[in-house]
């Protein structure tokens, strides 16, 4: 066994990754970033403590984000980001025991062994992965309850960063994150106290995908009703892909009259809904379609491409366009050009990936129309009253939440199957890549309401809550689960598993998950959350389309 990890729906055979990660990422990569994932968990142990006395340390509380979401599937692969991040880590410890030793502070609860550890070269950062990556923990529904909190707060840092890029902050989530990490080394919490601890996971997710929705709204206004252009134009181009929007505003105002369009690709796509990026000229539409099928657009696009995070595809030898990826901020992976982060109060520096797009041709064009999107929370609200006249009078039957993740796994196929076979007095609530499986089908309207409302990236999944709740206002329901709301989600990483951390805090019951069940939840701890929560799996299309019905 060179590595292990089973954090995403790809784990290998359904258990976990042993050799190399199906995502494309080495033993080494995955190794480092076991030791980041014990370091940051022996940091947090003397935040915690700090923080008790009074003491607050803002660039600690970013490191930690940091880390945590470099470390998220498919985000980062560059060997050295982690090495140094590793390296960073220990320095900011030893600062901090030293400051608290000095206050004659001594770290409450277990005291991490990486409190021990110094700096030391990278092969010796590997050989201790072994000792403290997640096999570590021997009782197995232990562990597999830790790995569901990590992989939570995981998720609530990617939310918690963009935020942050966009000056948004709460501190109680930096706290909330380090406790949450602190408790996944105690080996005196029993069992109902990690289960408690999830759904403590769950609430602060509520919180976190909150934070971020008043946060993109505040700076770029409420999403719209928006027909996307799938087709091209004819100037270079650059295909920016990922979730930050920060980076999608700078990107457009500096490649403003420079002759050079911007194209979202699959993450990207809601960025198409937000009045501020409409007013530019040159940002032309989508190309393409969901993160897995990059390796073949990328080729047609032509020109560079922008990952601003998550999901990169590693390229084979023989892809032509390696030379023409840039990365930034939590996104890397060796060999592609990564562009610096912005200074505090200033700007990144997107002029070498502008001045590289004007060299290239422009994109091949794959296909041609319009796909719509638009529908989070404010949206949805302004069309409420034709919503529950539908509702009312049996126009609209069920609405579905066909949200999160897309895949490159045929299982995959299993969600477009499902949306085509829907009955037509059925509405797809969707946020996402999941919605690549049908946003482009011929699904139609039920009294001019799309078919599909697509609310906007796996980061807007909080809009699908936002406006279940509020339906369950307007019906004067006692309980969520009362709506005519089915929930058949797909998942892939660790964003998702936050989403349904926090629908369950929520109190929404009966989701069912797919195409696979998570490897990292043992039986009994997957016996848990069915009968507490009723989690199910999925089947086949039209047996489960007829269980959701009845």
């Amino acid at each position: 066994m060179n590595m292990f990890c089973y954090q995403c729906e790809e784990a290998a055979k359904g258990t976990g990754c042993t050799i190399k990660g199906v995502c494309g990422k080495t033993d080494d990569v995955a190794n480092l970033q076991d030791v980041l994932m014990y370091v940051l968990k022996g940091l947090s142990v003397y935040t915690t403590s700090a923080r008790k006395a009074g003491i607050e340390k803002p660039e600690i509380n970013k490191f930690i984000v940091d880390g945590l979401f470099a470390t998220i599937t498919n985000g980062n692969f560059d060997k050295k980001v982690f090495i140094n991040m590793i390296s960073d880590g220990l320095q900011m410890r030893n600062e901090l025991r030293q400051e608290l030793g000095k206050k004659g502070i001594a770290p409450e609860g277990p005291l991490h062994e990486s409190a021990t550890w110094e700096a030391s070269a990278a092969e010796e950062f590997e050989r201790k992965a072994p000792e403290i990556g997640v096999l570590s923990t021997e009782n197995e529904d232990v562990r597999s309850l830790r790995e569901l909190i990590t992989y939570g707060v995981k998720g609530m840092a990617a939310y918690t960063e963009h935020a942050w890029n966009l000056d948004h902050e709460d501190p109680a989530l930096y706290s909330f994150m380090q406790d949450a990490l602190v408790a996944t080394t105690r080996d005196d919490l029993s069992v109902d106290e990690l289960v408690s601890m999830v759904m403590e996971t769950g609430k602060h997710g509520v919180t976190a995908m909150a934070l971020l929705d008043k946060a993109n709204t505040s700076a770029y206004g409420n999403p719209e009703i928006t027909s996307v252009n799938i087709g091209t134009g004819n100037n270079p181009g650059i295909l920016i892909s990922g979730h930050d929007l920060k980076d999608m505003q700078e990107l457009l105002e500096q490649t403003e009259g420079t002759g050079v369009d911007v194209y979202t690709h699959s993450e990207m796509l809601p960025a198409n809904y937000y009045p501020a990026f409409k007013k530019y000229k040159h940002f032309v539409g989508n190309y393409g379609s969901s993160w897995w099928n990059q390796k073949a657009e990328f080729e047609t696009f032509n020109g560079p491409v922008l990952f601003t995070t998550n999901c990169i595809v590693p390229p084979t030898s023989k892809s032509t366009y390696s030379d023409k990826v840039y990365t930034t901020g939590a996104a890397g992976f060796s060999g592609f050009d990564h562009i610096a982060d912005r200074e505090k109060g200033g700007k990144k520096d997107f002029s070498k990936i502008i001045e590289h797009a004007k060299k290239c041709q422009s994109p091949v064009e794959i296909e041609t129309g319009e796909i719509v999107g638009g529908f989070a929370h404010a949206q949805v609200f302004a069309l409420a009253d034709k919503v529950v006249d539908a509702v009312k009078s049996g126009a609209i039957k069920k609405f579905f939440v066909m949200a999160g993740c897309d895949g490159r796994m045929k299982s995959r196929e299993y969600y477009t199957e499902f949306a085509e076979k829907l009955p037509e007095d059925t509405v797809i609530l969707t946020a996402g890549c999941a919605k690549y499986r049908y946003n482009k089908l011929p699904l139609g309207d039920i009294g001019g309401i799309p078919r599909v409302l697509d609310a906007g990236q796996c980061n807007d999944s909080y809009s699908l809550a936002v406006v279940a709740m509020k339906l369950k206002e307007i019906f004067e329901l006692n309980d969520i689960n009362e709506l005519p709301i089915a929930y058949n989600i797909a998942w892939y990483e660790q964003k998702a598993v936050i989403v349904l951390l926090a629908l369950l805090s929520l109190g929404v019951k009966n989701i069912h998950l797919g195409p696979t069940l998570p490897a990292f939840l043992s039986p009994n701890v997957a016996n848990v959350l069915v009968d507490k929560f009723g989690i199910g799996g999925i089947t086949k299309p039209e047996d489960d389309i007829r269980m959701f019905l009845n």
